[in-house]
């Protein structure tokens, strides 16, 4: 059984110059995926293609021009569109947590940072047990699981760390505190929203090795949004990739990177490595549409060496290869599926 499922989910915003409200800008477009309890999923794609959109939306926590116009997510059995913005409330961190892409704007400035991820401890409390006030011992409770889980980030002085302000960190160390308040209360689903940014070789190790540690040891799915595919080749059982608000092509992580959309072709060839050193490396001519772009074939079509007629007047419909799926009509290696 899923532990999340989303169906046809279109989100975007209106034309602000249209008064009828008839032109709907999609910033993601008819999608539907799943998660499964305990598996990690990858969501790749260059900026701008509507992978942050569709996390956001999960937990409904949409820029206010964005909204969700058609679809359904359920989570755990229940409708999230059909929860009360208190019910939202309560699921939010304790049941869902999330590792915003904007570290900076994710923390309050006037608080200290250890203060914030142990209230996320005492919201769990308050919101699952009636009239609670914490006493001194269970505060100090709080505070060695913080600090325990900032040591296990990489923070040599945790202590530190606790008692700074945001504006005394740097980014790369914001992204972990950040991602210690999304996991300190073990939710069972957790959006990651480029986890690895802003962070060292390290740093970025210690992040994606702790959201393993959750999922082995917890059962923890986490929905890992990033545009680097050896991330989602290592960590993520699954991948989607995403491009214009669709995503475009799904399959097992192993298969990565031979793949079958020529899109998902042209971003692992843009990959430096080991065997490309001293080479020229490719780049994807053009750029990703914007959200006011109508385009009714493949939104890919302008950027792909691949493209003919067909790929500019409709957009593919879904093709299956074993367990792999592929929106396009002339899939890379003949649609050969290794799965």
């Amino acid at each position: 059984m899923s532990l999340l499922e989303v169906k046809n989910l279109t989100v975007g915003k209106y034309d602000p110059l249209d008064k009828l409200k008839e032109n709907l800008l999609k910033a993601a477009d008819n999608i539907s995926f799943s998660i499964e309890e305990g598996e990690i999923t990858g969501i790749a794609g260059e900026s701008g293609c509507g992978k942050s959109m569709t996390a956001l939306s999960i937990i409904n926590l949409l820029p206010d021009e964005m909204r969700i116009t058609g679809g359904e997510i359920i989570f755990n059995n229940q409708s999230l569109q059909k929860m009360t913005e208190r019910e939202l409330y309560d699921i939010r961190g304790r049941d869902i947590g999330i590792i915003f892409q904007d570290t900076r704007q994710s923390l309050n400035p006037l608080m200290r940072v250890g203060k914030q991820i142990a209230e996320m401890l005492e919201l769990q409390k308050i919101r699952t047990e009636e009239h609670v006030h914490l006493n001194r011992e269970q505060k100090n409770q709080n505070k060695e699981q913080v600090l325990e889980l900032l040591k296990s980030l990489g923070f040599n002085h945790p202590e530190k760390i606790f008692d700074a302000f945001p504006h005394q960190l740097s980014g790369g160390m914001c992204q972990r505190a950040v991602t210690a308040m999304a996991a300190i209360c073990r939710p069972k689903l957790l959006l990651a929203d480029e986890p690895s940014s802003s962070l060292d070789e390290d740093s970025y190790k210690r992040v994606l090795s702790l959201l393993l540690e959750m999922n082995q040891k917890y059962k923890t799915a986490v929905l890992i949004i990033s545009h680097d595919l050896s991330i989602i080749k290592e960590f993520c059982s699954r991948y989607l990739i995403m491009y214009a608000g669709k995503i475009i092509e799904e399959g097992h992580a192993s298969a990565l990177y031979s793949p079958l959309h020529p899109y998902t072709q042209a971003l692992i060839d843009a990959l430096p490595s080991k065997e490309k050193r001293g080479k020229h490396l490719e780049n994807i001519p053009g750029k990703v549409p914007a959200i006011e772009d109508n385009f009714s074939g493949c939104p890919f079509a302008p950027r792909c060496k691949k493209a003919q007629d067909i790929c500019r007047k409709s957009f593919p419909p879904e093709t299956s290869f074993g367990i792999r799926k592929v929106h396009c009509y002339f899939p890379e290696n003949g649609g050969y599926a290794d799965e």
